[in-house]
Formats: C-alpha cells, structure tokens, sequence
C-alpha cells in the first residue's frame, strides 16, 4: 500500500523499495516512486480535457524533495489556467531534437531566453544577460559538460578575484534553474550542481550611511540640483539673445531631476531602485499618504502598501508638481520610463566623497534607522517586504538595547 506523508527530506529518506509509493498529504496529485533497487523520482498526477497524466518533475540527487515541492506547485498552477505541462514538455523536447539544442548559448538562446520571457518579461532580457556575462567560458559548452568540477574551477577564480560570496551564489543559483530547466524538459538526463554548496555569507554586515555620510549626500544632491539650474538657466540667456526657443525653466521647480526624489524616497522607505523606477502615479495615494507595489513589480511577487513619512509625502508632492502626475514617476528624456541612474549616482556619490556604498545601500540605511529607533523587527520585515524573517535578521545587532533588556528581566 503507497504511504501517505508530506514529502520531506525525513520522509524520503525512510522510503523503502517495499512502500513502492509516497503520496504527498499537502498537494495533490504530487508523488514520490521508488524502485526495487531504491532510486527515487518524483511525479505530479493530474487530469485535464479527460486526459490523466503522471508528469515527471525529476529524480531525488537531481532536486530536493523541497524543490520537486515547489516545482509541483508550479505545475499546478498552469494545470488550472488550462495547459498541458506534460505536452509542452514533449514539444520542447521536439525543439530540441530538431535545433540540435547541445549548448549552453543554443539552449538559452533558442528554448530558455523565450520561456522566462513569457514568464516575467521585465527581468527575462536582464536574467539571460547576466547569466551570459558570468559564464562566458561556459557559453559554447555541451550542456552535460558543465558539471560541479566545472564550476568549482569557476568558483575559484571568482573567490581570487575578491568577487563577494552573496555575488557568486546568486550567478550560481541562475545558472542552476537554467540547467535544471534542460533537466525538466528532458533535454539532458540531470547535473551535479547540487553538489556545489552555497559559499556562507556574512549578512551581519549592512552597509548604512553614518550622520556625517548623510549630511554630505543630501549636500550633495542640493548642489548637483543646483549646478543643473544654474546650467539650464545660461542656455536659455544664450537662447534669448538669438531669439532661439526657451528651454522649461527649472528654477521653478522643487527639484531640477529625477535624482533626488529617487533618493529620498529610497532613504524613506526602503524601496529597492527596480520598484521606484517601475512606479506609476496610479499607485500614489498622496491624500492617505502610502503607495502601493504591485506584484509584478515585486521581488517577492505579493504587492505591499508603504505609508510615506512626512519627508517622502513632501517629496513626492514636489515632485508630481514637477512632473505631472501622468504614467511612470519618473522618466527619461525620451519620455518613457526611467530604466537605469546608475550615472547620476555615481556623480553624486564621488561630490560627496562617499566610498563602498551602494545604491541598494539605501534600502540598508532605512532598515538600520528603523531598528535603532527600537521599531520592532516584523514592522522592519514588513515594510521591506521579506517573506519571513530570515533576511530583516541582518539588522538585529542594531538593536542592542533589546537584549540588555532581555538579559536584565532575569537579573
């Protein structure tokens, strides 16, 4: 008789050949086989159209019982929008066949790159790019010659080149949902990159700006405000004494661009640079002071409501007077969504003569003042977004007031 249990690192472990079946308790349909000689693989069941399938989401040492889990769920969730997961499967195998798919570059180019696109196409383009760029050496590989003695070499090199340990496992994790992806379409048998473990990284470590650090980047971003309007209003004396057309007067406006409201706003509430730059004024609500993210702009893909704090309702009330209060908030010369201020940035950050600080930084320092204002680390969690704690961890060592007082309950 099949066993019923979650499916779980303990529970796969105790299967025998004899149980021959786990059926998972949580999910549906979502199966562990195991055959006499003790191999494991793990099978979603489901009907469709009158059609029963036992979909194949791969074999124990090639996923984790937590990853075939999560694939499941995946699988599901296109089952009820009406697809034929086992049929797409069988057609990308077809591709396969007929592109002769056996690179790393073919496969992403022609199977991978198209499928993360339907999936999310604002991070597919900038997801294949990195993925290209942190293995150009792996690019022209059979996709079955890049196993774990591959990229530990890769790793090494990285680690000597003083590449940060969180760096190399997120280039790491890209390139293994690649190949796991080739694994699930069947286009090879499986990897070994699950034997290459995640390099442990110090997240105590948050990079915040000190008062000093903070007072010379706010300088910073009057004087460039400054020096913009002091340019702009030159060019329209030089235009006036030729009788050319006037150029938008910025000595009118609160700010002379897009950085320092992008700025600000990131030190008061803690948005990562993406979710600023893909908002939109329908997501503003100045009269209840809060804007909301919305899924599809949101790393973790739930949208969050942000209340804004005096300096950032402030901000973005100059701002709308500014800009306008249509579409995106901020936006390029061309009118159409701002996509990179990695330039301007820069700028300001060398006028301030601030070092190793990041623009992702800023979501740091919002934390950090948060936690050292004794605001609890849910409240932190919740605003940042993080789906559980793990991450707004970092921050605790900010708050080292909490524990004394712990320590002094039993003294």
């Amino acid at each position: 008789m099949p066993v019923k249990a979650k499916i779980s690192n303990s529970t796969v472990k105790t299967l025998k050949p004899s149980d021959k079946r786990l059926n998972d308790t949580d999910i549906s349909g979502f199966h562990a086989r195991i055959t006499d000689n003790g191999k494991i693989k793990y099978y979603l069941f489901y009907r469709l159209n009158g059609k029963q399938v036992n979909y194949l989401l791969g074999a124990d040492g090639q996923i984790t019982p937590a990853q075939a889990r999560d694939l499941a769920k995946d699988k599901i969730a296109e089952v009820t929008k009406g697809i034929d997961v086992q049929a797409v499967k069988k057609d990308a195998k077809e591709q396969v066949k007929l592109s002769k798919l056996s690179t790393l570059l073919a496969f992403v180019d022609q199977k991978y790159a198209p499928w993360l696109t339907t999936r999310n196409p604002k991070t597919a383009k900038q997801a294949i790019h990195n993925l290209k760029v942190a293995f150009p050496n792996f690019l022209n590989l059979q996709l079955s010659a890049i196993t774990a003695w591959e990229v530990e070499k890769w790793r090494s090199d990285k680690k000597a080149a003083d590449l940060k340990p969180a760096s190399i496992n997120r280039r790491l994790n890209t390139l293994k949902g690649c190949l796991s992806r080739a694994v699930e379409w069947e286009i090879i048998d499986g990897h070994d990159l699950n034997k290459v473990k995640a390099l442990k990284v110090d997240n105590s470590k948050v990079r915040y700006l000190d008062k000093g650090e903070e007072l010379r980047l706010r300088e910073a971003l009057r004087a460039r405000d400054a020096k913009i309007k002091e340019q702009r209003n030159s060019a329209n004396k030089f235009r006036e004494e030729r009788n050319y057309e006037q150029l938008h007067d910025l000595s009118i406006n609160t700010f002379a661009d897009y950085l320092e409201p992008i700025v600000l706003l990131a030190m008061n509430t803690g948005m990562r640079r993406g979710e600023i730059l893909s908002l939109e004024w329908q997501n503003v609500d100045l009269t209840n002071r809060n804007l909301t993210i919305i899924s599809d702009n949101a790393k973790s893909g739930k949208t969050r409501h942000i209340p804004l704090n005096t300096e950032a309702f402030q901000t973005l009330n100059n701002w709308k007077l500014d800009s306008g209060s249509l579409g995106a908030l901020f936006k390029g010369q061309n009118g159409k969504p701002l996509l990179e201020i990695r330039k301007s940035w820069e700028t300001v950050l060398d006028m301030a003569k601030i070092e190793n600080f990041r623009f992702h930084d800023l979501r740091h320092h919002f934390a950090s003042r948060l936690v050292m204002a004794s605001v609890d680390l849910n409240t932190v969690r919740e605003l940042l977004g993080h789906s559980d704690l793990t991450m707004t961890l970092r921050y605790a060592h900010l708050a080292p007031e909490h524990k004394a007082a712990a320590v002094n309950l039993i003294g």
